[in-house]
């Protein structure tokens, strides 16, 4: 999943493709580089980040959406990243067939209702607070364990709202509302987590708690800490791999999945975990 933010302050690269010609372009060279979702988003979630209205939202991404749609092959999923149930919907209009709620649905009362009507594939996060306030000093008695819960407590509620089981994805949201040891179990207990029966998603792309444990401060820089997660992913049986720099982290799965499944096989083209 290749990240596109259409937002002037997102953590890593906020401003850098709001114009809709370099943003499409931008979307295009994902694919490229081996994306096999665009995800297309018009709010920040970066700590600290204040909320921004659904009209904004769809003004930054729905265009891109729809010209996304127009130019990329048809195998390749839109997602948008989103909390609000109206720019979901106007963003499904334009062709986006996967709604990324880091509220896990609580946000917005009619978010699982239009899941379940339009078919649409839905990822749950986990976070603890908002945006604006997550990070003031998380607390947790096993983060694992209360991850898992809550996760599969949205589940059952997207599935008495009608969503189909099969379109749900799980997300133990890292770096929302937790501090750098909760984020470091949690990548540990990734092997429980993919265990639930669902997909499961993650997100640590140029994660500021990566730098804390290799002490580099620019988010540029930890691509190759970024790659690490993944290739741990693979290992622990994610599914679909949420990042900025989608060339290096497609090679990283590829190379994991092709020894994770070398007794199945010659070990050749595993073709990543997608």
């Amino acid at each position: 999943m290749g990240i596109l933010n259409m937002t002037p302050d997102s953590f890593s690269d906020g401003g850098r493709y709001e114009a809709l010609p370099r943003a499409v372009e931008r979307g295009l060279d994902l694919v490229r580089q081996g994306a096999d979702i665009l995800d297309v988003g018009g709010e920040s979630t970066r700590p600290g980040a204040p909320r921004v209205s659904a009209d904004t939202q769809k003004d930054r991404v729905l265009e891109v959406i729809a010209e996304l749609r127009r130019r990329v092959p048809a195998h390749i999923a839109l997602s948008v990243d989103t909390t609000l149930s109206a720019v979901a919907a106007a963003a499904i209009d334009r062709g986006a067939t996967i709604i990324n709620d880091v509220s896990a649905g609580r946000d917005d009362q009619d978010m699982l209702p239009l899941a379940a009507e339009s078919g649409a594939g839905l990822v749950l996060m986990h976070m603890r607070g908002t945006p604006e306030t997550m990070q003031q000093n998380p607390v947790y008695g096993d983060v694992v364990s209360e991850v898992e819960g809550f996760l599969l407590a949205r589940a059952a509620a997207a599935l008495e709202a009608g969503v189909p089981r099969q379109a749900l994805i799980l997300d133990p949201g890292i770096g929302f509302g937790k501090s750098r040891r909760h984020n470091l179990l949690l990548l540990q207990g990734l092997p429980r987590l993919c265990a639930l029966g669902y997909p499961l998603l993650l997100g640590v792309s140029r994660k500021r708690f990566m730098g804390s444990v290799c002490a580099v401060s620019d988010p540029a820089e930890l691509v190759p800490a970024t790659c690490a997660c993944t290739a741990l992913g693979v290992a622990a049986g994610v599914s679909i791999f949420r990042v900025h720099d989608v060339a290096q982290n497609r090679q990283a799965a590829d190379v994991a999945a092709a020894i994770k499944w070398a007794d199945k096989g010659d070990g050749a083209g595993a073709g990543g975990p997608v």
